[in-house]
Formats: structure tokens, sequence, C-alpha cells
């Protein structure tokens, strides 16, 4: 049996979650070819990422360009992965989350009848514009895929109010997890030793807070009313550090340098290697963040998480406890984070020892649906 499959990435949450999907399937070169296709959208971020995976791009489409829009990145992906489905004719064309690298992609393959996968389906905040363009985009794609790999039950369940039929539907597990698992040995074994944070916080002698905050919706008033909120824990806890690794995005690098810059405990960093962050998040108290693969992964290290948003797509670190809905104005942020840092009960009530998001299996269980599939059109074919 012949199988391609054509697996595209463009970011670094895409690479970090496609990782598994392309362990699996290459580890099974006798029944499928594995073709990885990077768009380069977030390069500088990607590439180091890459390394780290041992994830190499086949094809390296380079499309990132400075101040590019929306529109523009959307057509340019689109002519390029059009001509790369030319060029190869996949089986299928295995896209990740709510990217518009994810989005592009799929739609191109829709256009030249190609099947799609979609790894991390199903994820909704009931808001297109919050997160925006990412609720739409992950939206078109579950229109087109034919496998949408859930990666919780919660997931599956919103597809099925949308009408997605069954046997479209498989629940996984999420591919973070996985990845978190082949990573996190190499980082306990080692001193951390990162550029912009004293060593007496990486060696555990200093309180941390770890904070991400890049998203789209939050530029302008959000990320002001976010930085306030820091700011003013800052002076609150002297004793505490807070570690920002700065997305490279003008509307968030100015702005947060503005306001954070000159505040002695908080520690403003260049976006750090996967293995960089996660050495971070092992070593936190708690984190702050807008990142949906932040509030993946934290649960995996048991570090409470206060999601800086109005609406969250991953309601199960909710559920579950180890996740707080606490928006992007001052106030609640500064007291929820308050709360946290002076009660060690409260913290410890938001830990768990096993994740809501999966048990490190999800890469294998999205191979052996894929073959299935692609055993069972052959068969028909036959």
């Amino acid at each position: 049996m012949s199988f391609h499959a054509l697996v595209v990435l463009g970011t670094r949450p895409e690479a970090i979650k496609q990782a598994p999907v392309v362990w699996a399937l290459r580890a099974r070169p006798d029944v499928v070819r594995t073709t990885v296709v990077s768009t380069g959208q977030h390069r500088e971020m990607l590439a180091p990422m890459l390394e780290l995976l041992d994830l190499v791009p086949d094809v390296d489409l380079g499309l990132m360009q400075k101040d590019q829009s929306l529109s523009e990145l959307t057509a340019r992906c689109m002519n390029a992965i059009d001509g790369v489905l030319t060029a190869t004719a996949p089986d299928v064309v295995v896209v990740q989350g709510d990217t518009t690298t994810a989005m592009a992609a799929s739609l191109a393959a829709f256009h030249r009848r190609i099947p799609v996968a979609h790894v991390e389906a199903g994820l909704r905040t009931g808001n297109m514009g919050e997160p925006f363009p990412e609720e739409a985009n992950r939206c078109v794609v579950d229109l087109f895929a034919r496998w949408l790999f859930a990666p919780t039950e919660e997931a599956a369940v919103l597809l099925r109010r949308e009408h997605i039929s069954d046997e479209r539907i498989f629940v996984t597990g999420n591919t973070v997890v996985d990845a978190l698992q082949r990573i996190r040995s190499t980082i306990s074994a080692r001193r951390a030793m990162i550029a912009g944070v004293p060593q007496a916080v990486l060696d555990g002698e200093k309180r941390l807070v770890l904070v991400t905050c890049h998203r789209r919706e939050s530029f302008g008033g959000g990320l002001a009313t976010i930085c306030d909120a820091i700011a003013r824990l800052a002076e609150r806890h002297p004793d505490v550090a807070f570690v920002y690794p700065v997305h490279l995005n003008p509307h968030v690098l100015g702005p947060v340098n503005a306001r954070l810059a000159h505040v002695d405990n908080v520690h403003l960093v260049a976006p750090q290697p996967y293995d960089g962050f996660l050495a971070l998040l092992a070593r936190a108290e708690l984190v702050l963040t807008d990142s949906g693969g932040v509030q993946e992964e934290a649960p995996s290290f048991r570090v409470p998480v206060l999601v800086m948003r109005n609406r969250t797509e991953r309601p199960e670190g909710i559920t579950a406890g180890c996740a707080m809905l606490v928006g992007t104005e001052c106030e609640p942020i500064v007291e929820a984070t308050d709360r946290l840092l002076s009660d060690a009960g409260a913290r410890a009530r938001m830990t768990r020892e096993l994740s809501p998001y999966g048990d490190g299996r999800a890469g294998e269980r999205i191979a052996d649906v894929l073959l299935s599939g692609a055993a069972a059109a052959q068969g028909v074919a036959a």
C-alpha cells in the first residue's frame, strides 16, 4: 500500500502539535510516505522549534513578509500550497489548530478535492472576534475536514452540535501532551540558563510568575491594562520575579517595553526556544497567559493558570479547576494573582496529578485512524 500524507505547519504551536503526528507516521515508512511542508508563517520562532523536535521540513515555502496583512498571507499561502499539492498529489493534507496556515491549506486542499485531517478540531469560544482570526479559521477547517481529531470529549460534543457526523469525529487527546512527555526529561536533567533572567530565579531561590500575552484581540487597550496589572503586582510582590517572554510582533513588543521595561522585578526576555520556555514553566508558581497552548501545557507541570481572556476554547482546564478566566481588566487580574501568591492552599487546589488534555498517545491514535482510513479506501478501490 502506498499512502501519502502531507503535513502542513507554519507556526511554533503547529510544530509542537504536529510533531507527534509526524513521528507516528514516519515510524511506519512501509505503509505511508510523509511529507512535511512549512509555510514559515512565524519563521524566527519556528526554526529553533523544528530543530528541537527533530522535524526537518521537506518543503519550506518561506512565506512570511514584514507587515503583511492577513489577506495577503492567506492568498500567498493558498497559492504556494496549491503548487505543492499539484506537484506531490498527496492522499491527505494534515493541518493543525486555528492558524492562517491551517485555514489556507485546508481550503487549497478542498479546491483540489484532497481530503483534510484536522488535528485539534472542535475548539470553540462561540465568538468570531475572540480569538481573532483563530475562531473563524478553525470553524472553516472543520467544514472541510474528512477526519476531525478532537482533543477531548468536550470538543467532540461541540462538533456534534454543529451536525458533524460521528464517523468524521475521533477523540484522541491533545498532541501537546505527547510532545511535552518527550521533551520534559531533557529540561529537568540540566540547569536552566536564560539571558535576562537572574540565575537565582532559575535555581528556585526566588519565586517565579510566568507571563505570556500576544493575542491580536488584546492589541491596544487590553494589552495596556494587562501591563498595568503586571506592574502593580510587581510592586506589591517585590519578592516575586515576573518573567515575560515578549512576542516579536511590534504591536506587543512596543507597548510592553514602554510600560514594563523599567520595573525592577519584571524581566522582559526574548521569545524562548521551547525547552527554555518549558524550563520557566516548570519552575513557575503560576502562569498568567492569553495563550491557548500554555493553558494545555501548564497542567502537565501542575502549574495553576490565570487566563487573561474573556473566553476560552479550552474549558477543560476551567472545569478541572487548574485554570481560571480572569479577563483583561486590571483589577480582576491583580485580585486573582494576589490570592494565589498569598495562599499556598489556593494554589494547591488548582493543581492536578493528571492533565485534562491527554495521556501522551494522541499522535499514535491519529496515525492509526489515517492509515485505517487509507486501507479501507484502497480496499474499496480494489
